[in-house]
């Protein structure tokens, strides 16, 4: 059986499946996939909907994925599946549990689990397991259900089921063969606590299964991104990745376009509801985001993203520090106190080629450097100790022993800054300490607004150079989170500020770089296509 055209653009890493005709063969001749294929449409039916009470049907989108992951000749240790909402996605989810609990792959004592952010979110799959249990006189006969445990028991191999929540903080000393997880589009950040705590207890499984069935994330810099973009990048046979996505910025009414992200359109989405909401979305712009992610599966924040990922991705080119010996060179400087992250930027320009070339230096307090990652969801540990951001002051920023590191490390690169932007906040304690300990001593200080009117035509310079690609920013990892997370708000003029409140993650980089360039882009705006830099 070939696959569609729409499964084969989906399939990112892992096997390609090989479909076959798996109902019309014999029992003992089945694979692992259409074994588990064959017990949801023998002994499952549509727990709800027009077809209620009708005997279950695969849809080849879900075929194919069963196939990569249960068929792969190297063990599947993760399977993502990111698709469009209203797509089956509970359904799917059921059916891979259910094979475990009661199906052909179920194995005694083994314990699986569904996680989810929220109650209401994890309650979803177990209200399904449980409806389709009980339409099945079969299996309910083998399972026994404890709904205010929200667990279901396998009796005949002693296996157990829970679905658990990261709200409820569920789970902990559980030892999981399989874990499933619901909806992970909804983390923000790329790390998460509570996930990292239930895959860590699938380790003592020589063979575990982590899978995780959502539509997109709303960033690079999200949980779900990250786990796509390794599996893109590794090629991993290990790791099954399955990427329903209508393409960046397609025309919403675009009816190819709707195949790709909604594989079931026409048997679990309905055509006619999607096409009204997405006339909806034509008509009123600022829906727009919003149905682009959740019915197109794209990967686009519903608050309006700063940087397109494509544009910044564009800009990453490689580079040393050593670019910057001998140029003039300008810093943005963005302070903080406990929470937030200081950063100075340094920004240079190559008067032969007209490239702005921007590097970070970014610090945190010391104490603490693990807990504030685990809250900020980022490997602030990881890159400190790896030399991607530095340590400074204890609890508290020690704004002398600021000055002093800046001073040391440009120093050492033989780097010297002429001007100095920043926010007031704070800035006559670090200028104090910059004077006590000989740092920037000749240097321009230069004020600059964190309002619209002063910030505005900064964003807007920093805009051109990106879409002119003369932007460089060396894929540092800091840049990365910030641009990733970085939202624009406007004031009723149209002039935009980036809004620290609003963005998902610290983007005082960001902030600093977009003081940093200024000066030295002459304040030159030049024509762009606004459009073009949403994310």
């Amino acid at each position: 059986m070939r696959l569609a055209p729409e499964v084969t653009n989906a399939i990112k890493s892992g096997p390609v499946p090989v479909m076959r005709d798996w109902r019309s063969a014999p029992s003992n001749q089945l694979t692992k996939a259409e074994k588990v294929m064959k017990f949801a449409e023998t002994y499952l039916k549509v727990p709800d909907g027009i077809e209620v009470g009708q005997p279950l049907r695969l849809h080849p989108f879900q075929e194919a994925f069963l196939y990569s992951v249960f068929d792969n000749e190297v063990h599947t240790d993760t399977a993502v599946l990111s698709i469009a909402r209203r797509n089956g996605k509970t359904f799917l989810i059921a059916v891979i549990v259910l094979a475990y609990l009661v199906g052909p792959l179920a194995i005694k004592n083994a314990s699986i689990a569904s996680a989810a952010n929220s109650r209401a979110q994890a309650a979803l799959v177990f209200n399904m397991m449980v409806k389709m249990l009980m339409m099945s006189p079969e299996l309910s006969k083998r399972t026994h259900i404890v709904p205010s445990a929200k667990k279901i028991t396998g009796t005949a191999m002693n296996t157990e089921y829970l679905a658990l929540s990261a709200e409820a903080k569920t789970g902990h000393g559980q030892s999981f063969l399989v874990l499933v997880l619901d909806e992970s589009g909804q983390i923000r950040g790329p790390t998460n606590e509570y996930v990292s705590m239930l895959r860590s207890s699938q380790g003592s499984h020589t063979h575990p299964l982590f899978v995780t069935i959502s539509t997109q994330a709303a960033t690079d810099a999200d949980f779900l991104s990250v786990l796509i973009d390794d599996a893109v990048k590794s090629r991993s046979e290990s790791t099954v990745c399955h990427v329903y996505s209508a393409d960046d910025r397609c025309d919403l009414m675009d009816e190819t376009q709707w195949k790709k992200a909604n594989p079931g359109l026409g048997t679990f989405r309905s055509v006619n509801d999607l096409r009204t909401q997405l006339e909806q979305a034509s008509r009123l712009p600022p829906m727009e985001n919003g149905v682009r992610n959740l019915l197109l599966n794209c990967r686009i924040s519903q608050d309006t993203l700063w940087l397109a990922p494509s544009v910044w991705k564009a800009c990453g080119e490689p580079f040393t520090l050593e670019w910057f010996r001998g140029r003039s060179v300008s810093m943005g400087l963005d302070l903080s106190a406990r929470h937030d992250l200081t950063a100075a930027v340094i920004a240079a320009k190559d008067e032969v080629t007209g490239f702005v070339h921007i590097y970070p230096f970014v610090f945190c307090p010391s104490e603490g450097v693990v807990s504030r990652a685990q809250r900020d969801r980022a490997p602030y540990d990881y890159w400190v100790d790896n030399g991607f951001m530095h340590t400074c002051g204890r609890g508290v920023m020690n704004y002398e022993e600021l000055a002093t590191k800046v001073r040391d490390m440009l120093y050492d690169a033989e780097i010297t800054v002429s001007n100095i932007e920043f926010d007031r906040w704070r800035i006559n304690e670090f200028k104090g300490a910059c004077e006590r300990v000989g740092f920037a001593t000749e240097a321009t200080w230069h004020e600059v607004g964190q309002g619209f009117r002063d910030f505005s035509p900064r964003c807007e310079a920093f805009q051109s150079e990106m879409l002119a690609k003369t932007l460089r920013h060396g894929n540092h990892p800091l840049f990365n989170m910030a641009a990733a997370s970085a939202i624009a708000v406007s004031d009723p003029a149209g002039s935009i500020k980036l809004d620290k409140a609003k963005s998902s993650q610290r983007i005082d980089p960001i902030v600093a770089a977009v003081m940093a360039v200024f000066p030295i882009t002459d304040g030159s705006v030049g024509q762009f296509d606004v459009l073009a830099m949403i994310g």
